[in-house]
């Protein structure tokens, strides 16, 4: 399996150089060359997850042995690591809608589920390729990935890591998490803008070659923790096959029947997994894309139109309030059949112009197998009071965007497939917005979030996760604020480069 890069100038690569470069040398993305043949699902009725993990993982990583594959999994999805022994367990709310749990790793946030698992990759992709520098990871977070990518890089030999989050466009309870992080080798800023002016930052900081030669000079070379790095995107792959695999073992499903995802999503990476899954063989009817109010997936989707010239709103699901969703050009360049000049051509539109338009073929592609639709904050927190209510089942913001979205589609469609919304973080994360759902009002007495994090607790009977419980009391690390200009210097600092 080689990898070639989105925009094609970039030549062929390995799993391991892929993973280690995180983004292709001229700025595309990498995917593989083919798709992996059909997964054997006939083979996987008992297994646990970290041997589904080993069995989606190996045909994308042939550089890697069995044996450290199976390592790797074990040691990322270990006991000590997830608090749910399914490590992503489903919930059945009735006979055709479940929800999978992805929020029982050490930050309570999907992203766990690749971030444990991507620094075993990393730096088995080191010593593959024979790297000697140490490798810097940049992550740009809209609130979960930044405190999963600490958390997992934490004074893991051989590299560093630094995170930039926008400074008024994360909850109080991510920023707590990421700015109380402990480790000799990380650093966390917090830049004055919103998350698509701190992505590009990174970006530009990754595609700056004079700032590369000078840090490789250093023993310094980047890498990514985003998603825009494929083995922070394959991981996510393997929790599709394990929902289903589940739904099939309670008997929820027929061998072989097809099932929805609802997706809560906006960088695209989530439900793009999804999508690999369905090309690995999985029984995918449909991928149901979530957004919030910012829908600028939605209307790509329905229109064949991405256009980002607009303003970006701060919602109660903050890890969606992206503008430029990067994950979509690896779909534009799999339909389009690996069409970089035209994917080229739409991603220089989007840096330009701030907008593109798919031919029509292309969009047609999309929408056969996409269906897509938002969410506002008040509808969200409806179906958190009511998803609560009816069947005393607690959601956070994001989560609920997706039941808002299905609900949505079952009503466009009349489809009664079969449904999984997969459930992004611990409603404890966002406990300012749940509690004011649940109470169906303002925010109780103006409590800040760590006295609404008791406070929920107690009206539900639920117990806080141990990795927010206490977070009040940590001190502060890290209270670096810096302007996006001023992105690039920080790293040289953080790095001890003058």
């Amino acid at each position: 399996m080689r990898y070639y890069s989105t925009r094609g100038g970039a030549g062929s690569f390995s799993a391991a150089e892929a993973i280690k470069l995180g983004l292709a040398p001229d700025g595309g993305l990498f995917v593989p060359a083919a798709a992996p043949a059909p997964l054997a699902l006939d083979g996987l009725p008992g297994a646990s997850y970290r041997e589904i993990a080993a069995a989606v993982l190996q045909p994308f990583l042939p550089d890697f042995s069995p044996a450290e594959i199976e390592g790797a999994a074990f040691s990322a999805y270990s006991a000590a690591r997830f608090d749910n022994p399914s490590v992503t367990p489903l919930h059945r709310l009735d006979d055709g809608l479940f929800f999978l749990e992805l929020w029982h790793g050490p930050t309570c946030a999907f992203k766990d589920i690749a971030l444990q698992l991507l620094p075993h990759l990393l730096r088995g992709a080191m010593k593959k390729t024979g790297e000697r520098s140490d490798i810097v990871i940049l992550a740009a977070t809209s609130g979960d990935t930044g405190k999963a990518a600490l958390e997992g890089f934490r004074d893991v030999p051989g590299t560093r890591i630094l995170v930039f989050y926008p400074e008024q466009g994360v909850s109080e309870m991510q920023k707590r998490q990421m700015v109380t992080q402990e480790g000799a080798n990380v650093g966390v800023a917090a830049v004055r803008g919103d998350f698509d002016d701190v992505q590009a930052g990174v970006k530009e900081i990754f595609n700056d070659g004079a700032l590369a030669r000078v840090l490789a000079e250093r023993g310094f070379k980047f890498s990514s923790a985003n998603s825009i790095n494929w083995g922070r995107l394959i991981p996510q792959v393997v929790y599709y096959f394990s929902a289903y695999l589940e739904l099939r073992r309670g008997g929820a499903v027929r061998p072989f029947e097809k099932v929805n995802f609802v997706v809560p999503t906006g960088n695209f990476g989530n439900i793009l997994a999804g999508y690999y899954a369905r090309r690995m063989g999985l029984p995918v009817q449909r991928l149901i894309c979530a957004s919030n109010a910012n829908r600028v997936l939605t209307d790509f989707i329905n229109t064949g139109i991405y256009d980002r010239n607009r303003p970006l709103v701060q919602t109660t699901s903050p890890s969606m309030d992206i503008l430029i969703s990067s994950n979509l050009e690896r779909l534009l360049f799999e339909v389009t059949g690996h069409d970089a000049a035209r994917v080229r051509s739409w991603m220089e539109q989007l840096r330009d112009r701030g907008r593109y338009r798919v031919d029509p073929a292309t969009a047609r592609a999309v929408g056969e197998l996409f269906w897509a639709d938002c969410a506002g904050d008040d509808k969200a927190g409806r179906a958190i009071r009511g998803t609560y209510r009816e069947h005393g089942y607690l959601i956070d913001p994001h989560t609920a965007v997706g039941r808002v979205v299905y609900e949505k589609y079952r009503a466009a469609t009349g489809d009664r497939t079969k449904t999984v919304i997969v459930s992004t973080a611990s409603p404890f994360k966002f406990n300012a917005s749940v509690a004011r759902a649940l109470l169906d009002g303002d925010r109780p007495g103006g409590q800040d979030e760590f006295t609404l994090l008791r406070l929920l607790s107690e009206v539900t009977g639920i117990k806080i996760p141990p990795a927010l419980d206490g977070l009040a009391e940590k001190p502060v690390l890290h209270d670096a604020v810096v302007n996006r200009e001023q992105m690039k210097q920080k790293v040289l600092d953080f790095l001890g480069v003058k």
